[in-house]
């Protein structure tokens, strides 16, 4: 046998004329063959990994910052469209429930009895009466006008869905970027791991653009919990509207009014009294009638200076609510976008300057 032969361990058997063997003997010499041929494949060499020189990697980061603006841009036009809404319920709700409400002879005259209860346990102070009492407006506000309309759209919740579609106008302007560079995949997703997009103290309270896109939900994400749980509990954020200092200057007005009122109306008690048990009852509903007709008369006009104090207050806090931000409800994607468009130092983008659109105020 030949040495082939002998190395291939195959064993043949000389016939005249043809060279012969075993089946098992075939069978070994496709085995090995295939083998051979297998192992000649995984030996060739793998392609070279894409050089991606550093000037294509600028024109990737100019896109991203490219994307990144017209993002915020399509969040911000959400923001306001939502916000524009909002404020619409807030005005209507106002109109139908608290202006009636608050306008109304006996409310007035329950007012006025809360006033002077606030005055005998506050032993005359005029101060602490004036601010319990614009306390307790604000409750009757919140619960007549501010929660029914937050149970339908509030501020906290446009806050964050103007986060959200940041990311997925961002996620789809980025999609692209790749192919249009050469850039291979895997090294594109490397590029937005090195990218940040929440920084939040204390250390650990971060993610990467690349973490932002990719989680599913974004509300397991820790750092996105983190930032949205900060800006909702701010002072003075989008929670906190209900409390801004317009509403609250307008209750206290209120009070201090309805305060004055009252040290103005002890003549009533004082004929009551001197008239006696039988006549007293008699001029007391007398006075009641009288009070009531004087309040009609000029309850169109109280209407109408609250409705004005209150429409200008919550075009204040509207404004604030959009241009801050900290806490406003842009606060979460100006706080993803200035993080991405910041760390890319290779671009020049020019800062986002957010110009609400100017509101129309409804008609008196």
């Amino acid at each position: 046998m030949s040495a082939a032969q002998v190395s291939l361990g195959i064993r043949v058997e000389q016939v005249p004329g043809r060279l012969l063997g075993t089946p098992g003997t075939l069978l070994s010499m496709l085995i090995v063959i295939l083998a051979l041929t297998v192992g000649g494949c995984a030996s060739k060499p793998e392609p070279p990994p894409v050089l991606v020189s550093q000037a294509t990697w600028n024109r990737v980061d100019r896109d991203i910052a490219a994307a990144s603006l017209a993002a915020t841009s399509q969040a911000r036009r959400y923001a306001e469209q939502s916000m524009e809404r909002w404020m619409d319920l807030v005005y209507r709700q106002t109109d139908s429930e608290f202006l009636p409400w608050f306008s109304s002879f006996w409310t007035r005259k329950w007012l006025s009895m809360k006033v002077g209860w606030y005055r005998l346990s506050s032993d005359g102070k005029r101060e602490e009466t004036v601010n319990r009492l614009a306390a307790y407006l604000q409750e009757e506000y919140d619960e007549q006008v501010l929660e029914p309309v937050s149970r339908e759209l509030d501020p906290d919740d446009i806050m964050e869905q103007a986060t959200r579609t940041y990311i997925q106008q961002l996620d789809e302007r980025l999609q692209v970027i790749p192919q249009r560079f050469g850039v291979p995949g895997d090294q594109f997703a490397l590029h937005l791991q090195k990218i940040p997009a929440i920084e939040l103290p204390p250390p650990g309270h971060s993610a990467s653009l690349y973490q932002v896109l990719k989680a599913d939900p974004l509300e397991e994400l820790p750092a996105y919990s983190s930032l949205m749980e900060r800006i909702r509990n701010a002072p003075g954020g989008a929670g906190a509207w209900a409390t801004d200092d317009g509403l609250s200057r307008i209750t206290r007005d209120t009070s201090q009014q309805l305060e004055s009122e009252l040290a103005t109306s002890g003549a009533a008690s004082f004929a009551t009294s001197f008239m006696g048990r039988v006549a007293g009852p008699v001029l007391s509903l007398g006075f009641t009638g009288i009070s009531a007709m004087l309040n009609e008369e000029g309850r169109t006009d109280r209407e109408a200076t609250l409705r004005k104090s209150l429409n200008q207050a919550f075009d204040e806090e509207w404004l604030e609510l959009m241009r801050n931000p900290e806490v406003g409800v842009m606060a979460g994607v100006i706080h993803l976008s200035g993080q991405v468009e910041n760390s890319l130092t290779q671009t020049r983008t020019q800062p986002i300057q957010f110009q609400p659109l100017p509101r129309v105020i409804p008609a008196e």
